[in-house]
């Protein structure tokens, strides 16, 4: 939701202003369903995290989220290490879902985690999304990451300054501008024109046309 993020993003750069901290901002974390669950695509996954490291302040990346990881759903009871499980006290005790240790390498558990084995199951399917897998595909999650931050060491913008400043967007559309870089976001599922504010630096997803913000995409530009 376009206006619910805005407005988050302004308290929280509103509330560390005035004590000179950097704001701090997380997707997931231990204690929470994996975002790109939450959220429920992995479209909305990526160009949720574009919009977090285009905020200025700290931004902490939770293991695995940089491989696009869903959350495990499905873990029978017996395999379940969360110490809440076992209390009466009312805690769902449903947070190992997303503590599953992260695949590294080769196509079956415990993907390179080592020969003791991980101490939650992990899921099949985790073969293509593991380390090694996603290492040098530039469609690949691991690799949007990888861009990301590199474009966000190296450019100037980025890393100065304590706020944004908001574009006229049209509804369901972020767009701010940081020095000469800017950053939009559709968090509708449909396409959006919004003329290209400069040179494009990355994306989350297709960008077929420059002046066409596909559906739940983020895009950074140099403009």
């Amino acid at each position: 939701d376009a206006e619910a993020l805005r407005a988050t993003i302004d308290e929280s750069l509103d509330s560390m202003r005035p004590v000179g901290a950097p704001t701090t901002w997380v997707l997931s974390n231990h204690d929470v369903v994996r975002h790109r669950t939450r959220f429920g695509t992995l479209e909305k996954a990526r160009a949720a995290a574009l919009l977090m490291l285009a905020l200025p302040g700290s931004a902490y990346v939770y293991q695995g989220e940089e491989l696009g990881l869903p959350e495990v759903v499905d873990l029978p009871d017996e395999v379940r290490q969360d110490p809440s499980f076992f209390k009466a006290n009312g805690q769902d005790g449903l947070r190992d879902g997303c503590r599953v240790p992260i695949p590294w390498s080769g196509d079956q558990a415990p993907y390179g985690f080592g020969t003791g084995g991980s101490w939650l199951p992990q899921p099949a399917e985790w073969a293509g999304l593991s380390v090694e897998a996603q290492t040098g595909d530039p469609e690949s999650t691991l690799e949007l990451y990888r861009s990301a931050l590199r474009v966000r060491r190296a450019h100037p913008a980025l890393g100065a300054g304590d706020g944004v400043e908001w574009l006229p967007a049209p509804a369901g559309v972020l767009a701010f501008r940081r020095g000469d870089f800017v950053c939009t976001v559709n968090t509708t599922d449909e396409p959006v024109r919004l003329p290209a504010p400069g040179t494009v630096l990355l994306a989350s997803g297709d960008l077929a046309d420059p002046d066409v913000l596909p559906a739940d995409t983020t895009v950074w530009w140099q403009g």
